[in-house]
């Protein structure tokens, strides 16, 4: 993109808040404010303004008002700061990075914490998966944009948190079903209420679909529901119960540009001939308590249990160089554990205080093996050892007002984290090994209430991230049996020094902005450098990032809403001991610029229209900075109406995704071998559906 094109975006972004302030200042002060948001994610309740670091809150009918709900990254683009990829392929899960955090995994989620109603969905390795989130039931989302290690410990660049909606004071149900192309069909039943002190949601989904390239069916069924017990109004206990079902998630794998250009809706050669895709089941129960002692303490404990079975064909079978490779992955999985807090409200100096601190315990127990993947045929063992991470942080957190309009916040948080394999394939020797790691992660930021309507801050954090099993796999190989060897490789956990200075307020009571730059310095990033069939090597080199991220939410005139974002990112290595020649470059799979904008009108009748619009600048596709991927423009609408009749609500709605039929990839493989680097997304596609809700 050249410059005087980021100059236009920026200046079109300044623009629009300065016209939107002028349209304010005529407008009647009697108009409707936009909320007051709080927001829980910073360990305790606080005003969004009062933080002294970027977080956005994405609401209810931004993730499910007419929405396809094929993946986070619906609602997601709408937050400054996250780039996020691989919406279609349900393999690999959706790959998410906030201000490149994340941005270098090969599948699925890493560097970033994953959260639903406080149970964790992140393992104690630092892997997420998203597998069993339901969107159908989401109240909100809450995106910590920064390194949230003095909170959240080991790969915390950033935080994603979900919750799940209560049940409205009057029980209802609701059944829904959505129809789109490529076979799309999604039903959802849902019910939820009040019963005395019980308040229950629960929701069912089923969905399946054959995608829009070969080789890419899905079936997938969940169940997520959160009860939540009143004993008083000083204390509750609330239980979230989620099973996730998959038996089919083919993996149409990374194709190269000509491939693209002859069909993009072909599958890779070697992911047909070798069977790919995934099958899981998974299980997972969670307890929160709480508690108000009196006015000045407050404390909370949480449990939880998860377990998984898992089973995938990765696209590696029969090749040149061997008769088979060992590309049938299997693991059973047990993750539990728990934590507590405790806040403190008083006065110190005669100011307000507040105190907090906590731990967390999270363990996590993998039964692995490999199996020779003999074109597409579960073959012998070639692979088995157990796999355990063990995670205990212990954090604080103080907020102290140094003044009316100044408040300090000043946090750490010291986390081990203990990593062992145990081999039990012994053919070719015993390779088991063990690593520990021990860090100490603190923050601190200033607030400045500059007015009612603006708060500056600006804080500095450290955060850290541990490779995932994943990363410390051995990449050597034992040439005598034609498989990977166990244990783990050399490389480090990496830390970062983010430093951060932001803006963000309410204009008039219609509009709420929020702009932040940050810098940061990145030792010891884990990165990949190759591709070796379908499995990444990892190393570490220096980074250092620098960013600017704006968005702002407008209400225009009653009824119709503004929602812009802009993310502007300059990442590059700085040492890579590995490769010199990289040093320099740009890091691949992040975009320089990012532009969001959405125009939603709701009427009084129930009729909403909703249109969006998603800029996402070229980028490279590789360390050597010699592929690129290239920029794309996607604008998609949705429409529906809510019709009241008496205790009936009927709700159709219809949905255009990319509606001006741009050519782009939905995903790209960093480093992918063989130049497989690219995942076409669907052309022009509509969908459609219906939810009837009745109240009982």
């Amino acid at each position: 993109m050249s410059r005087s094109y980021i100059l236009n975006l920026t200046t079109l972004f300044v623009s629009s808040l300065f016209m939107g302030s002028l349209v304010f200042a005529q407008s009647s002060m009697d108009s409707d404010k936009l909320e007051e948001l709080i927001v829980t994610s910073s360990r305790v309740e606080k005003s969004l303004l009062d933080l002294p670091s970027a977080i956005t809150v994405v609401g209810k009918d931004d993730i499910q008002l007419g929405r396809q709900q094929l993946g986070l990254d619906e609602s997601l683009n709408r937050v400054p700061g996250l780039f996020s990829q691989n919406r279609y392929n349900f393999t690999q899960d959706l790959r998410i990075s906030i201000r490149g955090f994340g941005a270098r995994a090969n599948f699925g989620i890493r560097g970033i914490k994953v959260f639903v109603d406080g149970i964790p969905s992140t393992l104690a390795d630092g892997q997420s998966g998203v597998d069993d989130v339901d969107l159908g039931s989401a109240e909100r989302i809450e995106v910590i944009r920064g390194p949230s290690s003095s909170l959240y410990g080991s790969s915390s660049g950033g935080v994603i948190s979900l919750f799940t909606e209560d049940g409205t004071e009057t029980p209802f149900v609701e059944a829904g079903i959505t129809i789109g192309e490529y076979d799309q069909q999604k039903y959802q039943f849902k019910v939820g209420g009040q019963h005395e002190k019980l308040n229950y949601l629960v929701n069912a989904s089923h969905l399946t679909m054959d995608g829009y390239r070969d080789n890419s069916e899905v079936e997938h069924s969940l169940i997520n529901s959160k009860f939540r017990y009143d004993f008083d109004d000083s204390s509750s206990l609330t239980m979230i119960v989620n099973a996730a079902d998959s038996p089919t998630a083919n993996d149409a794998g990374g194709i190269t540009a000509a491939d693209i250009a002859t069909d993009p809706r072909q599958a890779q050669a070697r992911n047909l001939a070798s069977n790919s895709g995934e099958e899981f089941d998974q299980q997972k129960i969670g307890f929160v308590y709480r508690k108000t002692l009196d006015e000045k303490h407050q404390f909370s404990l949480r449990n939880y249990y998860l377990w998984k079975d898992f089973q995938t064909f990765l696209p590696i079978g029969t090749h040149i160089r061997f008769v088979a490779d060992d590309g049938v992955v299997e693991f059973d999985r047990f993750f539990f554990g728990g934590g507590g807090q405790y806040t403190y409200t008083d006065t110190l100096f005669g100011r307000p205080n507040r105190f907090t601190a906590g731990f967390d315990i999270d363990v996590q127990e993998d039964d692995r093996q490999r199996f020779l993947n003999n074109a597409g045929v579960k073959g012998a063992l070639s692979f088995d050892q157990f796999e355990k991470a063990e995670s205990y942080g212990f954090y604080f957190r103080n907020e102290f007002a140094i003044s009316d309009t100044l408040e300090l916040t000043v946090g750490g948080r010291y986390d081990m984290l203990d990593m062992s394999v145990d081999d039990r394939f012994l053919a070719n020797a015993d390779q088991s090994s063990k690593l520990d790691f021990n860090e100490f992660s603190p923050t601190v930021g200033l607030n400045w209430t500059a007015s009612p309507t603006l708060h500056l801050y600006a804080n500095y954090a450290k955060s850290f991230e541990t490779p995932t099993f994943t990363e410390l796999a051995n990449p050597a190989r034992d040439t005598g049996f034609n498989i990977d060897l166990g244990g783990f490789n050399n490389v480090r956990a990496q830390t970062a020094d983010s430093f951060e200075i932001g803006a963000k307020g309410n204009l008039y009571d219609r509009m709420y902005f929020d702009v932040a730059f940050y810098t940061m310095q990145i030792d010891d990033e884990i990165s990949n450098v190759s591709t070796t069939g379908s499995r990444g090597v990892f190393t570490n080199a220096d980074t250092d990032r620098k960013g600017l991220e704006a968005s702002m939410v407008v209400d225009i005139f009653e009824g119709l809403q503004l929602t812009a974002a802009y993310t502007y990112s300059d990442f590059e290595f700085d040492n890579v001991i590995s490769n010199t020649a990289l040093e320099g470059n740009d890091l691949p799979g992040l975009p320089e610029n990012q532009f969001f904008a959405e125009l939603a009108y709701t009427h009084d009748s129930g009729l909403y229209v909703v249109w969006d619009f998603l800029y996402i600048d070229k980028f490279f596709a590789n360390n050597a900075n010699t592929t690129i991927n290239k920029s794309s423009s996607v604008a998609n609408i949705r429409a529906g109406y809510r019709h009241q009749m008496g205790n009936w609500e009927v709700s159709p709605y219809i949905g255009l995704n990319n509606m001006f039929d741009e050519n782009y990839n939905s995903n790209v493989r960093v480093n992918g071998f063989g130049g497989r680097l690219f995942e076409p997304a669907p052309d022009l596609n509509a969908y459609g559906g219906l939810t009837i809700r009745y109240k009982l």
